[in-house]
């Protein structure tokens, strides 16, 4: 290899060290941040359930959506998330008999049972959102998932905060957001979300 292509290699591998360097910081800072307020809606992303039980990490996002709910913060909760293969029930129907439960009135409760991963999800939510003419939203979803919910949700045409719950993120889910941001960014998270 010629010198000089050494260097111009050098050159792109630094540039590339300090691109995710950058993006690591910025999806360890939006974990740490909330910044719920006043909205149309609160969408909570879908995790796993158990035959329509929540799932530990989904009933948190639950109860911190319906602590965002009873601060009056939006007037509507939006469970969202498909079913995986051979489940009975989806991630949203869980969601929703669950806030049911906790006192939530039907008409409050807005549930999108389409997507199989974040992309899909918030897409669907915006299809649902945006001909009511509500696109301002408060997203819910473990703190290493705010970034990269934040600039889905924008691509989708959504006008989002994200207001995590409180569970704290873990060096390997903020490396692993890290590289999903990275990637995300410059290929359209559209066409990420295909090729998980």
């Amino acid at each position: 290899m010629r010198p000089r292509w050494r260097y111009v290699v050098l050159a792109l591998v630094a540039m590339a060290a300090v691109y995710i360097l950058a993006t690591f910081v910025m999806v360890w800072r939006a974990s740490r941040a909330d910044h719920a307020g006043p909205a149309d809606a609160i969408v909570v992303l879908g995790a796993a359930q158990y035959d329509g039980v929540p799932s530990p990490v989904l009933q948190g996002r639950l109860d911190h959506a319906l602590e965002l709910y009873r601060q009056g913060l939006a007037p509507i909760i939006v469970p969202t998330g498909a079913n995986q293969p051979g489940d009975r029930f989806t991630q949203g129907f869980a969601g929703y008999d669950y806030l049911r439960a906790q006192g939530v009135p039907e008409d409050a409760l807005l549930v999108i049972v389409d997507g199989s991963n974040t992309y899909e999800e918030l897409l669907a939510t915006a299809n649902q959102l945006l001909p009511r003419e509500l696109d301002q939203v408060v997203l819910v979803s473990d703190p290493y998932h705010a970034l990269r919910v934040d600039h889905i949700a924008g691509e989708v045409g959504l006008d989002a905060v994200v207001s995590p719950t409180d569970t704290g993120a873990t060096l390997r889910s903020l490396l692993r957001e890290t590289a999903a941001v990275s990637v995300g960014r410059i290929v359209s998270y559209r066409r990420l979300s295909s090729w998980l």
